[in-house]
């Protein structure tokens, strides 16, 4: 059973899967957002190659753990996601997901230019990476 990991945001959504077994978290590609209906196809057509059974959303809350208007627009997003796919969609807190990312690319040396191309799935991996180790749990 594969799980589908995404970091949703305002002009794209990094995406991510895990293996069959839900051990290890591979990232997949970041969908440029065109609008809700292209967006929800794209995620279908991945749900479909790759066999989904479960999904994940980063929920980007403060440091404080209270939830702000970013947060609100994933809860939203995740609720019609859930409508649209009839699969169940999970809200991972993903906080300094993108900084961690971020970070581990600047350690690798890459620039500035390709970090803008994959932080999104990366961070989308590190959603879903965190989510499969508490469920292993």
């Amino acid at each position: 059973m594969r799980i589908l990991g995404l970091d949703y945001g305002e002009r794209t959504i990094g995406v991510a899967v895990s293996d069959e077994m839900g051990w290890t978290a591979q990232g997949v590609e970041t969908i440029r957002r065109v609008s809700n209906e292209k967006d929800f196809t794209r995620l279908a057509e991945i749900i479909e190659e790759y066999g989904v059974r479960e999904i994940v959303v980063g929920l980007p809350k403060n440091m404080n753990g209270t939830i702000g208007p970013r947060g609100e627009l994933c809860q939203s997003f995740a609720h019609r996601l859930a409508t649209y796919t009839s699969l169940p969609v999970q809200l991972w807190d993903e906080r300094l997901t993108t900084v961690s990312a971020e970070k581990l690319l600047i350690a690798a040396d890459v620039s500035r230019q390709k970090r803008k191309k994959v932080i999104d799935k990366m961070a989308a991996t590190f959603i879903l990476q965190g989510y499969l180790d508490a469920k292993s749990r």
